[in-house]
């Protein structure tokens, strides 16, 4: 991640938001799946399982749209012959630790933004349902997301 950093957090916004709308679009494929592998590892029924990935693909849609967010910001005269900037810029590794009880959606409410922003990302899901999020980052791969951004 740390290695992956070192390009990704110079990545533009168009590229990084383009493999994540290209990741939406394959959630959205094959989230009976992954609700398939959340009832069979977790013991959700399959309605369930689908509002968590629906409730996780909402979050993928708002890193989808961050760009207009990321933009930095500059305020003229706010004193005497005072200006101010502000630049957006990523943190390095983020890293998130995951509960057993919604496989998919709390990554979702992670990674996607951290990813978004220009960040790597390290998740430990939890030991007792891990297939979910495995899948995930198989589906990240397939987007063109580029090796160590997601671990």
């Amino acid at each position: 991640a740390k290695e992956a950093f070192r390009s990704w957090g110079q990545s533009s916004l168009a590229q990084r938001t383009s493999i994540l709308f290209r990741f939406r679009a394959l959630l959205d494929a094959h989230r009976d799946e992954i609700a398939a592998l959340i009832t069979a590892e977790h013991g959700k029924v399959h309605s369930d399982a689908l509002g968590e990935v629906a409730r996780g693909l909402e979050i993928v849609d708002l890193a989808c749209g961050i760009n207009v967010q990321l933009k930095g910001e500059l305020s003229t005269q706010v004193a005497s012959r005072v200006d101010v900037a502000s630049i957006r810029q990523p943190l390095g590794v983020v890293a998130g630790i995951t509960p057993f009880n919604f496989p998919a959606m709390v990554p979702m409410w992670m990674f996607p933004l951290a990813i978004a922003c220009g960040n790597t990302f390290v998740l430990k899901p939890s030991e007792k349902d891990p297939s979910a999020s495995v899948r995930l980052a198989e589906l990240l791969a397939e987007a063109g997301l580029p090796e160590g951004v997601f671990n």
